[in-house]
């Protein structure tokens, strides 16, 4: 399986339970790993045959911006879902992280896979 990522997306949102998180924006940094055949744009060297990392990188960027999450579990969710649905990936790992969130870490968070990680494109 190849692997197409992108680590260390920084974003500000509205993330939490409490009524003052609500009315601010707060630092999160997304890790993104999307299962895709890179044979094919590998031996096409076209950009349409691949899993565009920039275009996974505005969409979460968009699904943050757009609505407030209460939970990290449930923007993680919401990632991975969009991510298979519109990119068509099989399978996906994201990582959702709060930096600061708890006095004495550097970061929490929720890291979740969904989809099949044994995944084989066929040939």
């Amino acid at each position: 399986m190849d692997i197409v990522y992108v680590h260390g997306l920084v974003l500000e949102a509205r993330i939490g339970i409490y009524e003052w998180e609500k009315r601010i924006q707060q630092k999160i940094r997304i890790d993104l790993e999307m299962a895709w055949d890179n044979r094919i744009p590998a031996a096409s060297d076209s950009i349409q045959d691949t899993l565009n990392y920039k275009t996974a990188a505005k969409r979460v960027t968009q699904l943050v911006k757009d609505s407030h999450y209460e939970l990290v579990e449930r923007l993680a969710e919401t990632i991975a879902s969009t991510l298979m649905q519109e990119l068509r990936t099989p399978w996906v790992r994201v990582t959702v992280g709060k930096p600061g969130a708890v006095r004495g870490s550097s970061e929490v968070g929720v890291q979740i896979e969904r989809g099949n990680r044994e995944w084989q494109a066929s040939t």
